[in-house]
């Protein structure tokens, strides 16, 4: 299960990145986090860039409305999404282990 609070229309929650994997992709829920393989290494940002367009790309929402809140350069961050309604978000977490990105 993942630990979120929402707010007009904006989700907060932990992201656990693991870095420098073979693809970028959604893994699931670890230990009230969402764990996110990225394709890029941690170096001058890019892990950061590389969470951004993953999670923008998976939530449906522009790479601007994902916000890094905390721990831009720890493996576990806060994260932010704007433009989100609350049915979407727990509905993502409800689909099959084999939908791609999720």
């Amino acid at each position: 299960m993942i630990d979120y609070s929402f707010q007009d229309e904006t989700v907060t929650f932990k992201v656990q990145v693991v870095p420098r994997a073979s693809q970028s992709e959604i893994i699931g829920a670890h230990d009230g986090a969402l764990r996110v393989r990225i394709a890029a290494p941690p170096v001058d940002g890019a892990a950061n860039e590389e969470l951004v367009r993953t999670l923008a790309k998976a939530f449906g929402v522009s790479r601007s409305a994902v916000t890094i809140v905390r721990g831009q350069s720890a493996r576990l961050k806060m994260v932010s999404i704007r433009g989100i309604s609350k049915t979407v978000f727990d509905s993502l977490f409800k689909r099959p282990r084999t939908c791609p990105g999720l």
